[in-house]
């Protein structure tokens, strides 16, 4: 046969077989594109939701109060922040992932299957700090056993690893905040439901024919509930937190 058939034959049949693999491929490329669409659907209808309201304080340490809101939807097990108007600090991701493994631990539910949204409604450009860990956990578990908050009782406080409730700051301008809202409850972690502070008196003695007068630091405590007109109730943790905030 002569070589120029042979290089003819050859080419055609390179040609065939490339343009096949090149169909394959994007066949292969649609594929994943209609795997892809349909998952992106699946997070306008998540399976399970819950929201809390949370109190805050702002960069200029005055109290406001935020809502919390936690979706969830099929996935791959994965923590997720809706940045669409806000950021979260580092130390904020650590406590959000934390109260994740609380939720889960404590409903004793494999999250491995499913993806957790966790959004932040509130004009600040940022939220910084542990305080909203037990909130983020309480909706957590709210959401993953379909149940509700109570409108009338919010909670502040970091969430340890073992399902306690750490100490948080602020937490004079917070229930402010709260009771500001209309809320009745407060929940705080253990012993800051009082304030202690020393309040300066002038104590004057009489010597002889002299007076000699000094100014005394008297220590004072006094009950947020007094302060602020709302119940403020110390938790110890998750669980007893949660006997308040569920419906």
């Amino acid at each position: 046969m002569d070589k120029k058939i042979i290089a003819v034959v050859v080419f055609l049949i390179i040609g065939f077989f490339m343009g096949f693999m090149a169909n394959s491929k994007t066949t292969v490329i649609y594929e994943e594109i209609d795997a892809l669409s349909s998952l992106s659907f699946s997070y306008d209808k998540p399976m399970k939701t819950a929201s809390i309201r949370v109190p805050a304080v702002d960069e200029n340490k005055e109290g406001l109060t935020t809502i919390l809101k936690v979706e969830i939807i099929p996935g791959k097990g994965r923590i997720l922040a809706n940045i669409d108007r806000m950021l979260y600090e580092p130390d904020t991701q650590n406590s959000v992932r934390i109260a994740y493994n609380v939720a889960s631990e404590r409903i004793g539910i494999d999250l491995s299957n499913y993806d957790i949204i966790y959004t932040v409604e509130t004009d600040a450009t940022a939220i910084e700090g542990p305080s909203a860990g037990a909130a983020v956990a309480a909706a957590t578990i709210a959401a993953l056993l379909g149940k509700g908050i109570k409108e009338d009782v919010m909670i502040t406080g970091a969430i340890n690893h073992d399902g306690t409730i750490g100490p948080v700051s602020n937490v004079m301008e917070k229930a402010h905040a709260v009771a500001d809202m209309g809320i009745h409850t407060l929940l705080v972690p253990l012993t800051q439901g009082s304030m202690d502070k020393f309040e300066t008196t002038r104590y004057c003695e009489e010597i002889g024919n002299s007076s000699i007068c000094m100014d005394e630091e008297i220590p004072q405590k006094s009950s947020l509930s007094d302060l602020t007109g709302i119940e403020v109730i110390e938790v110890v943790d998750i669980d007893d937190a949660l006997e308040y905030l569920l419906e």
